[in-house]
């Protein structure tokens, strides 16, 4: 029976159901696919990291700091001192002044103009025009190399302490009504806010001004040794003269130190660890004396400008090979970045090759008065009356005959009366003698400017060359700084030492022995008559004082030949006192123009050394030895 209640299931009804049924099967297998899929991911994921070490929060930390915090600490570079330790070259601390004029308060600007020195307007036309440009308008170096003791840097901390009424323009929204925010909120209005433009005044301090640092290269005795200390580069490195050859003693090395994470202290700081350990550059001590130095540049200078010469030169020496001074002008003032010359740097002294002419001769009557060719006596006369090669009879025959004393023949500079004591030589006598001088040698003082010069060994000289070299000519040329060396042999009996720029480098004490003591001496005194009223270099007299050396005049070689027309180089080479000599100097003068005798002081004559290169002796020996309180004062005058 059926029931009245019952439903009849129809076959529609049915097929629903299994299809329902269908689409829940295919639904769960789906889902258990995608779980099954996120598990075998999971698990890969998990195996790569246990693999890989996971990275946490602190490693991340550890090699940002590896990558950022890597602290760069510049060394200092070393000084440069003289031997009595005066400061020749220096790095200072300097300060910049560098604005942001977006940041600086336009209330600021007339006490920011005070503070820094500089009229109103033309601060406020610096940040104006700095404003107006759209990249780097942050940076404005308003004053730079500033001293420590500037009245500026203290202007400008007292102008730190001073708050003034600043009003800056801000805007803030306008609050609508609650009709206005219904309706924004149902999209029936779009939501623009609306901004008030309103003044903000508050005191406040300055902003927008920067100290920077910076170290700059500085010399104190500004162009009076440039050409010996050189110069560095932008980056602080040395690039010519002491600090280009002493670069890696005097820059030291740069320190870079790394923040490393601290592990054991749970992230609380880092620990800094030295990569590359800071070194400041060490000091180098020259053997220039700073005072000796300031009277050979100043003695240099004035001959120059006076005889119109294109350059001068000087070395002073001590008996020990020591330089004291190294002069040259011209000669530009390091401290000024806006002007670099090549001529005004150039240390001639040392790089100029040179026929050294007739102060050579003293050498040429040592060998021959130690080879027993010579007596160097009054009663010695040598024969000038026969030209020998292309060495003619001197016009003065006359006047001091034809045959003369080696005293005149110094005094007088008398060529052909050298080379008639020169022919007694054999020319591999005067090659070894030359040799053991120095000249075609390195000196070692600043190698990488130095030029050694030449001496052409004897087996390719012709006759001709020998006698030549006699006087300073031939096959050899020499810088001013071997011709001094060469002169030491008069303060050490015949020797002479090495030459020495540095303290505590290469220390050579040892001497070569060239000439005997006695013959040494002999030509000393000879020599001290020659910067007498009878020698070619009595401009070179000192009143009190003895003094001895030599005159000498080179012609120039232009286009390769030795110039006829007075186009020379000047010499003075000498000693003093002669007895002991306490400083030897050489004297270089390049093409002087102006000379004059002292018996016609108003018109001009032949430039030679003896009214020229003497007197830049006598300007910078006599206020040298004036100074020197441990030369007594010598009777003669």
């Amino acid at each position: 029976m059926t029931n009245k209640y019952s439903k009849t299931i129809t076959p529609s009804r049915v097929q629903n159901y299994w299809h329902r049924q269908g689409v829940i099967k295919y639904f769960f297998v789906l889902f258990l696919l995608g779980f099954g899929f996120r598990i075998v991911t999971i698990n890969q994921l998990t195996v790569n990291q246990l693999n890989a070490a996971p990275i946490s929060l602190q490693e991340k930390v550890r090699i940002q700091a590896d990558n950022s915090n890597k602290v760069r600490v510049k060394a200092r570079r070393g000084d440069i001192l003289d031997r009595n330790g005066d400061i020749l070259a220096s790095s200072r601390i300097l300060k910049i002044v560098n604005l942001d004029p977006t940041q600086v308060q336009p209330e600021f600007i007339p006490k920011l103009a005070e503070a820094l020195m500089m009229p109103e307007d033309e601060l406020r036309v610096d940040i104006k025009k700095k404003l107006s440009k759209h990249a780097g308008r942050k940076e404005l170096i308003i004053k730079k190399n500033l001293k420590l003791t500037s009245p500026i840097l203290a202007n400008l901390k007292n102008l730190e302490t001073i708050k003034l009424k600043v009003c800056t323009t801000k805007q803030k929204i306008i609050s609508e009504s609650l009709l206005n925010q219904a309706l924004e909120m149902i999209g029936l209005k779009e939501n623009k806010p609306i901004y008030v433009s309103y003044e903000d005044c508050n005191k406040r301090k300055i902003s927008g001004v920067a100290l920077q640092t910076e170290m700059q290269r500085y010399y104190p005795k500004s162009a009076s040794l440039s050409p010996l200390l050189g110069r560095v580069n932008h980056d602080k490195q040395g690039v010519s003269g002491i600090e280009g050859d002493f670069n890696h003693t005097l820059a030291g090395k740069n320190g870079l130190t790394q923040l490393s994470y601290e592990k054991k202290s749970q992230g609380s700081y880092f620990n800094p660890m030295t990569i590359n350990p800071l070194k400041h550059g060490q000091d180098i001590k020259l053997t220039i004396d700073a005072n000796i130095q300031f009277h050979a540049y100043a003695a240099i200078k004035k001959s120059v400008e006076f005889h119109d010469a294109n350059s001068g030169s000087a070395i002073i020496l001590a008996p020990n090979g020591e330089v004291l001074a190294m002069a040259n002008y011209p000669a530009d003032d390091p401290n000024d970045k806006t002007i670099y010359n090549i001529q005004g740097n150039r240390n001639r002294v040392l790089l100029d090759k040179v026929d050294p002419g007739s102060t050579m001769k003293p050498f040429t009557m040592l060998l021959a008065l130690d080879k027993n060719k010579i007596t160097a006596t009054e009663d010695e006369l040598i024969d000038v009356s026969k030209s020998i090669g292309h060495v003619k009879t001197n016009r003065d025959v006359r006047r001091h005959g034809s045959a003369i004393t080696v005293k005149k023949i110094l005094e007088k500079s008398h060529n052909l009366g050298t080379v008639n004591v020169s022919e007694r030589l054999d020319k591999e006598d005067v090659y070894n003698t030359w040799n053991k001088l120095g000249f075609g040698q390195p000196l070692g003082l600043i190698p990488s400017i130095e030029i050694s010069g030449s001496l052409r060994h004897f087996d390719s000289w012709a006759l001709s060359d020998k006698r030549s070299l006699s006087y300073g000519y031939g096959p050899m040329e020499a810088n001013l700084a071997q011709l001094a060396r060469a002169y030491l042999v008069f303060a050490n009996d015949g020797a002479i030492p090495p030459l020495k720029l540095t303290k505590g480098v290469n220390i050579d004490d040892s001497m070569t022995p060239i000439f005997s003591k006695d013959s040494t001496h002999k030509i000393a005194n000879i020599l001290d008559s020659v910067a007498s009223w009878d020698g070619s270099g009595y401009r070179a007299r000192i009143k009190g004082y003895d003094v001895a050396g030599k005159t000498g005049t080179a012609e120039k070689i232009i286009n390769g030949r030795y110039n006829k027309k007075g186009i020379n180089r000047t010499f003075f080479t000498g000693f003093t006192p002669v007895k002991n000599p306490k400083y030897i100097m050489a004297v270089m003068l390049d093409y002087p123009k102006k000379c004059y005798n002292h018996y016609r002081p108003d018109e001009l004559n032949k430039c030679g050394g003896g009214n020229s290169a003497a007197m830049t002796f006598k300007n910078a020996m006599e206020n040298i030895l004036t100074a020197d309180q441990s030369i007594k004062l010598l009777a003669k005058n």
